[in-house]
């Protein structure tokens, strides 16, 4: 058996592994039904708007795609996704570097 030289080489090749285990698309994400189907939504009536989407709120403990589900919005939408944590932003100017460094439409994640 021999291995591949993606296991053993260091450099990245193509997409990284995270990015291919996660789902792409609403269709391709499993379970939460009824959210896929809101989101959807809200995704279609914002390009039917040429829009950017409204405020949305994913609540939940570690492991139910909240991540995911962002990623796939502003894939979807077509516009950058931007990722922090709530312990980064300590005081207001470390959520001022971050809105100023949005562009139009991004999904920010926190």
């Amino acid at each position: 058996m021999s291995l591949s030289p993606r296991l053993i080489a260091p450099e990245k090749r193509g997409e990284d592994a995270e990015q291919t285990l996660r789902p792409q698309t609403l269709d391709d994400f499993v379970g939460q039904a009824a959210v896929r189907a809101n989101l959807k939504v809200f995704i279609e009536a914002a390009k039917g708007r040429n829009e950017a989407l409204d405020h949305v709120l994913f609540v939940g403990p570690p492991g139910l795609g909240k991540t995911t589900l962002a990623q796939i919005m502003a894939r979807e939408l077509g516009v950058n996704f931007r990722s922090t944590s709530g312990p980064v932003i300590a005081k207001a100017g470390d959520l001022a570097a971050l809105l100023t460094n949005l562009e139009e439409g991004d999904v920010l994640f926190i």
